[in-house]
């Protein structure tokens, strides 16, 4: 028998300021599988993650909630545990990159590249500073008139509009996203990891170009990458202050920047998890034995297989064995969007009460070793999972439990197996290829070949009929005979099926009455005279009212029952005339900023972009219902040419547009409207 191998298996840390959306959890199922089946094959495997807890956005982000950064992460750590479960994706632990590991770790390989490796070095900048906030600027949030075609309101990298690419110094008339100031150049020392030095590049050609160690899609860009005509850029890793973060050591005002000390998370939640259990880390990181694994997104190539493996390698840490990397998941081949209802809210996919373990299977019957995007196709969610999983899976064990229960008093006849069985042989001959496919990732061809196999039992169903079999009491034997091979062989397939579907196979082994099956007790079969419990319904279909409500807008808590919907709604006004309609002057509005009024709980202020050339300031009454950040960059409709009203905050420009109910206790939501997708600012609504 092979030693077991030693895992240490991650996948991307979420950034802590929003729940989880269908593509995290679309990672963490495909390395969970993988995970699962290790641990089938008797491997020892420790598979953690963290929240991404640093950085400017949750900083500003918790300022505008009026909360500290901690308190804002906290928040959204508290929501994790749910889809998690919901999944059952089984993290050994989850930690957060503002624990006291993490902040240790990444000082201790900061000084290591620092003294030993003498990779660090530092240089004046010059960037954008907001003289209101007093911070410097990333590019997120500058924006002002694209260079190239004028178009407003543009990020400080890129246009939305004509697609041009500059720097944000090139923006026209450039703003502060954060406060509407006019920024200033300032200039700042940062400090640098030479990521362009000799030393560095030879280390990453040699290892991103080793034999298996990258897909070849993410080794021939790497290859790009460090090859190119402008090579590879030293990676600027500084951040001033204020800056929610790990600030570096004998820099005072100066802080790692996020995606230095992020993929140290990794290393800090396991150290965090061994802690718990007992483990020694330095003994477990420091065994040649140990194999390191992460399971990525392709946006994230570049640090995973730059910047993470030079920063290990030079100090002095072990390097990841492998960097799995997925593509996106699309909603019936388009990009999912929230507002086009192509997106796929994880806990709205639970409350309404579909299978977690559907979407499971469905994610794992399209993946690949390959950095391919998933699509998920409601109709052919659908049909898939209910010919494949209730059709020809579940359907073998509800044809063959019964008769063995009532008949055979739950006993199966196994006195055939002991000589060897032509039928079973074909369904344990495929184990070495399964296991060679779960363990590439191949998962989709792993179940395609499992879904085979389930084929060649039913065939077997169909050819001896033990329904007919039941109605001749000379042909008992041949009965129990027939059904006890079915149960064995569902036995196999649940073996193969368990790394994706682990809530199911726990209820087969309960129905069974077998201790956790594992990939070695697919030679070994069930005993003569097992004992199996009555049958009870695994999985039920997936029927196409369930999908409508996935992809529906969830109802408030407080929305009333159907039958009761008119309640709260006012009556209509009295009716008017077209000359009337046509004195209100209706807008489309770029939301550009929103933020809290001080002495106010109920207003929020607005900064709005009318296509007039200037933005307005409105003052409107929905703080109740959402969040500043939430509203920064959507469209809405505008009463125009309202008079100038001026308030104890100051003057308001006009008037946004929001929907309620008269009656505040049958609704008391307000709902800002949101034009459709294509509208422009300054277009009118007539």
């Amino acid at each position: 028998m092979s030693t077991p191998r030693k895992l240490f298996v991650t996948t991307a840390l979420p950034y802590a300021n929003a729940g989880f959306h269908i593509g995290h959890i679309m990672e963490y199922i495909q390395a969970d599988i993988w995970v699962r089946f290790q641990r089938m094959q008797g491997n020892e495997v420790h598979f953690v993650c963290a929240d991404d807890a640093h950085g400017a956005p949750i900083m500003i982000a918790a300022d505008k909630a009026g909360l500290t950064p901690q308190e804002f992460v906290a928040r959204i750590a508290a929501g994790r545990k749910q889809p998690l479960d919901g999944f059952h994706i089984a993290f050994d632990n989850w930690h957060s990159t503002d624990g006291a590991e993490n902040h240790e770790l990444s000082k201790e390989i900061y000084r290591r590249l620092r003294d030993d490796a003498k990779l660090i070095t530092t240089k004046t900048i010059e960037q954008f500073f907001d003289p209101v906030k007093n911070m410097f600027l990333a590019d997120r949030y500058i924006k002002g008139e694209c260079p190239k075609c004028g178009a407003k309101d543009q990020y400080g990298d890129s246009c939305e509009v004509c697609g041009a690419v500059y720097a944000p110094t090139e923006l026209k008339n450039p703003y502060s996203a954060l406060s509407g100031a006019t920024p200033v150049m300032k200039s700042s020392e940062h400090y640098f990891f030479k990521l362009s030095d000799p030393k560095c590049v030879s280390f990453l050609r040699e290892w991103a170009m080793a034999d298996n160690r990258l897909q070849p899609e993410v080794s021939n860009k790497a290859k790009e990458w460090l090859e190119g005509d402008s090579g590879l850029g030293d990676w600027d890793i500084s951040r001033d202050a204020p800056y929610f973060g790990i600030e570096i050591p004998d820099a005072p005002g100066k802080y790692f920047y996020v995606w230095l000390d992020a993929p140290i998370g990794y290393l800090a939640s396991l150290k965090n998890y061994f802690a718990k259990t007992g483990r020694d880390y330095d003994a477990f990181m420091a065994d040649a034995s140990t194999e390191q694994y992460h399971f990525i997104g392709k946006d994230i190539t570049y640090f995973h297989t730059l910047f993470w493996p030079a920063m290990l390698h030079f100090s002095g840490m072990k390097v990841p064995n492998n960097v799995y990397v997925h593509g996106f998941i699309t909603v019936s081949g388009e990009k999912m969007s929230k507002s086009r209802g192509t997106g796929i809210s994880p806990l709205r996919y639970l409350e309404v009460g579909m299978n977690p373990e559907w979407l499971r299977y469905y994610i794992a019957a399209k993946l690949s070793a390959k950095v391919e995007d998933v699509d998920f196709n409601p109709e052919d969610f659908m049909l898939r999972v209910n010919s494949d999983l209730v059709g020809k899976y579940v359907n073998i064990a509800s044809r063959a439990s019964g008769f063995i229960v009532k008949k055979f008093a739950g006993k199966v006849a196994t006195e055939w197996a002991v000589t060897g069985d032509a039928f079973l042989d074909t369904l344990r001959g495929a184990a070495p290829e399964i296991r060679a496919l779960y363990d590439q990732r191949e998962f989709g061809k792993a179940l395609r070949m499992t879904m085979e196999l389930a084929d060649h039992v039913n065939a077997y169903v169909d050819a001896n009929k033990p329904w007919e079999l039941a109605k001749d009491s000379a042909k008992e034997a041949l009965l129990q005979e027939v059904c006890s091979r079915l149960l064995e062989a569902f036995r196999i397939l649940t073996i193969y099926l368990k790394p994706v579907l682990p809530a199911l196979a726990a209820q087969v082994e309960a129905q069974l009455n077998l201790k956790p099956l594992q990939w070695a007790d697919i030679v070994t079969p069930l005993a003569h005279g097992h004992h199996i419990n009555p049958y009870a319904h695994l999985m039920t279909r997936i029927e196409p009212t369930m999908l409508d409500a996935l992809f529906e807008p969830a109802p408030a808590a407080s929305e009333a029952p159907a039958a009761e919907a008119a309640v709260g709604i006012e009556e209509l006004a009295p009716e008017i005339k077209i000359d009337d309609f046509s004195k209100i002057d209706l807008r489309i509005a770029k939301i550009v900023n929103c933020e809290h009024v001080d002495g106010s709980d109920k207003l929020l202020r607005l900064t709005l972009d009318v296509g007039e050339g200037r933005t307005r300031n409105v003052f409107s009454g929905i703080k109740s219902a959402y969040k500043p950040e939430d509203l920064i960059g959507k469209l809405t409709v505008m009463v125009a040419n309202l008079a100038p009203r001026k308030m104890k905050f100051g003057i308001s420009e006009g008037m946004v547009l929001a929907a309620s109910a008269a009656d505040e206790k049958a609704d008391p939501g307000l709902y800002v409207l949101n034009p459709w997708p294509g509208a422009k600012p300054g277009m009118r609504v007539r």
